[in-house]
Formats: C-alpha cells, sequence, structure tokens
C-alpha cells in the first residue's frame, strides 16, 4: 500500500495528499484507496474509526484531499461545499502555449457516461451544465506552461475538458487529446489548495498540498 501523505489533521478530519493513480474511495475492486489508506491510519489510535469522505479527485488527478473523522463535520463540510464556501485552487501543465496569460471560460459540458469523459458543446441543452473556470499563466518549464486554475462550478472532468476545448490538453491527458507521455494512470493535474470559510467564525482556512515529485513539476515559482 502507498504511503499516507499527511497535510493536516486534528480531532475532526484529516487532510492528506492524494498520489495519482488511486481512487479516492474504497472499492471492492480495488485493494488499495485513498479512504482504505485514511481508515487505516486512524485505526492505529482509534479501534473503531469514523471515515467521511467530503470530496473527491479523479484517479488521475493528485492533490489535497479532505475526510471526517465524525459525521457532523462531514455534514458541514457538506455544507460548505453546497454553498459554494469552499474554493479550490488547481496546478495544470499544458505543452501548448496558452493564448492569454489569463483568461475565464464559460461552456456548456455534456457528461459522456459511455466513454467516461467530458464534453463541451456549443448550445445550451435539457441535457448540459454550466461550466466556468478561471486561469492564470504562472511559469513554464522544458515541459509545458504551468496553469493555476481556479473552477467556479464544480463539474465532471470540467478542468480537463475545458481546457482541452481551447487547445491545451493536460500533459499524459490522452483522454482529451494531449500526445505527451507522462506516468501511467495520471495526467499534469494536481488539486494545489482548499480553502473554506467557516460559517460562524467567517474565518478562512486553506490547506496546500506539495507537488509531485518529479521533473515536470520542477518550477521556479512554486
Amino acid at each position: 500500500m502507498s504511503n499516507l501523505e499527511l497535510v493536516a489533521e486534528n480531532n475532526d478530519y484529516i487532510v492528506v495528499n492524494k498520489t495519482s493513480g488511486l481512487i479516492t474511495e474504497k472499492s471492492p475492486y480495488e485493494r488499495n484507496t485513498v479512504e482504505t489508506q485514511v481508515f487505516q491510519h486512524i485505526l492505529k489510535k482509534k479501534p473503531k474509526p469514523y471515515v467521511g469522505v467530503i470530496h473527491r479527485l479523479d484517479r488521475v488527478t493528485s492533490g489535497v484531499l479532505i475526510f471526517a473523522k465524525k459525521k457532523s463535520v462531514l455534514v458541514s463540510f457538506n455544507a460548505l461545499f453546497s454553498t459554494r464556501k469552499v474554493q479550490k485552487t488547481y496546478l495544470a501543465i499544458v505543452k501548448n502555449k496558452p493564448p492569454k496569460t489569463k483568461g475565464q471560460l464559460v461552456n456548456f459540458l455534456v457528461k459522456n457516461n459511455l466513454e467516461k469523459r467530458a464534453d463541451i458543446v456549443e448550445s445550451k441543452s435539457k441535457n448540459t451544465l454550466d461550466c466556468r473556470l478561471s486561469y492564470t499563466v504562472i511559469d513554464q518549464n522544458d515541459f509545458g506552461y504551468l496553469l493555476e486554475v481556479k473552477p467556479k462550478t464544480g463539474r465532471f472532468h470540467q478542468i480537463r475538458a475545458q481546457l482541452s476545448h481551447i487547445g491545451l490538453p493536460i500533459i499524459g491527458d490522452d483522454k482529451y487529446g494531449s500526445d505527451q507521455k507522462y506516468i501511467p494512470q495520471s495526467v499534469c493535474l494536481h488539486a494545489w489548495k482548499l480553502t473554506y470559510e467557516d460559517s460562524e467564525t467567517k474565518t478562512s482556512t486553506t490547506f496546500e498540498a506539495p507537488l509531485p515529485k518529479n521533473k515536470f513539476w520542477s518550477f521556479k515559482s512554486v
């Protein structure tokens, strides 16, 4: 089993840096998942751990994930996510040069269940979902351009699909048009930061997940 990389932990929740290649939730088909790792970690100190899955990351994506240690904490975080009091910040590496150093992308997305992907379409219909994000080019290296991406909606594969739609497939993401090889079952997309606002105190808390340790992620700015 892969080692669990802790970002923060207290009596209410545990924050980890997810390794790409793993799925978030436990599954009867896979022995090693992030939820399983968290359960085993808490089991060392508590005989009957509670692990609440607050949010998820795609298998191919690395980065910050929060799990609740109490049902009440899960309910509280679910409320924060549903009222959009949580901001996720991702880092993505793309081979092609972006047309602008900053941009706002607004699209219509359709979930393609047959191919397990998201498709961007030109017009709105009963099957489409609005998806919005902003991106900023913050660095580059020999492999490509580093984008800071802030999704404004939480749609299935939206970052991967929206960037690909403007000619910027994420490195390693052959599902969305990348021709650049990367680590198997992984793409150059990292959930870098997660910030939430406490409903009662109105204070903000930010968790940051260290970048993957490979040559693609060698940048001076982060």
